[in-house]
């Protein structure tokens, strides 16, 4: 009789994945305050939307507020990665808070295109989701020229005073395919709207999900390292099954896999979200190894050389390498 060849078990393991520029210098911010100023140091929403990250930042004493007026008056506190309005600069201000921005700057891109764009004029259509940080950071640029698209139904209800000046503009971390279905959606309407001036949808987004698009019709599964609330995360889910991977899961942490998604399966493919540190991607690696999938091939699609200077508030701070007064 001849022997049965075990079935081959692997990992297709994407790259890029993880960390954007702009999770970065967010996250080094608070890391860096926390040193230079010491705790507390106060953030306004999630830094980053991370589990395991907004926790190790706790512990080191970030503590994280849902809204301005929980700062103590005086008190420092960071903006997170998704920007803010001009109205919680303002409430800042009033509250006399020394504010760190750590607002990711192809979302300030963005928020300068709402304000030149409505400055010029014309009706603004955002694609995004409805409640979103970081929609509602760019719609506070230009509440009275801006309308949020967020389903198709909502292209039906768009108004607009001149169908000749109309622009759309995106949340940075859609789905690039998802998003250019909405924009052909609208532009059926409005035949003359305007594209940005450049791709708001940013690099690392396209990117994941590029390389995702790539190695789904070879996964029976792909697995995607992430929390529930961060939007580029739930987007590789979606992209993974778009693309052909068989089954596809969201995960913060490997304990959250179940083993029955292992069941007849060959190919797993690995990838995390742009908020997700590379110790979580370690500790899936190593959980899949116990279970024999130990072979673990690197799939390239781009090389991300992107790097963005700390806030210019720390960095001042940092330059003069004593604590500013409190």
């Amino acid at each position: 009789m001849g022997s049965v060849t075990a079935p081959i078990r692997r990992v297709l393991l994407a790259a890029p994945r993880g960390y954007c520029a702009g999770v970065d210098r967010a996250v080094v911010t608070v890391e860096k305050a926390l040193e230079q100023y010491g705790a507390p140091v106060y953030v306004r929403k999630e830094i980053v939307h991370n589990k395991h990250v907004v926790a190790t930042l706790q512990k080191r004493g970030a503590i994280f507020v849902d809204q301005t007026d929980e700062v103590p008056e005086g008190a420092l506190v960071v903006f997170s990665a998704h920007g803010v309005s001009p109205a919680v600069h303002a409430e800042a201000a009033d509250r006399d808070l020394r504010v760190i921005d750590a607002t990711c700057p192809l979302v300030t891109k963005v928020h300068k295109e709402a304000v030149r764009f409505a400055n010029e004029g014309y009706d603004i259509v955002l694609i995004g989701h409805k409640g979103h940080e970081e929609v509602e950071g760019t719609y506070g640029e230009a509440p009275d020229a801006i309308q949020i698209v967020d389903t198709p139904a909502d292209v039906e209800a768009v108004q607009v005073a001149d169908p000749e000046k109309v622009i759309w503009l995106s949340q940075t971390t859609l789905s690039v395919d998802e998003t250019l279905s909405t924009v052909g959606l609208l532009q059926k309407r409005f035949p003359l709207m305007t594209s940005p001036p450049s791709d708001d949808i940013c690099y690392a987004t396209q990117n994941r999900q590029e390389v995702v698009k790539q190695i789904a019709p070879d996964c029976d599964l792909v697995l995607v390292v992430g929390s529930r609330n961060s939007s580029n995360s739930v987007r590789l889910v979606e992209v993974a099954l778009q693309a052909g991977a068989r089954t596809s899961y969201l995960v913060d942490f490997a304990h959250e896999v179940d083993e029955a998604w292992l069941d007849g399966v060959s190919t797993i493919g690995v990838t995390s979200g742009a908020s997700v540190p590379e110790e979580l991607v370690e500790g899936l690696l190593d959980w899949l190894a116990e279970r024999g999938f130990g072979d673990v091939e690197v799939f390239t699609a781009a090389k991300e050389t992107l790097t963005f200077s700390l806030p210019k508030e720390l960095r001042r701070d940092l330059r003069a390498e004593v604590p500013a007064a409190r």
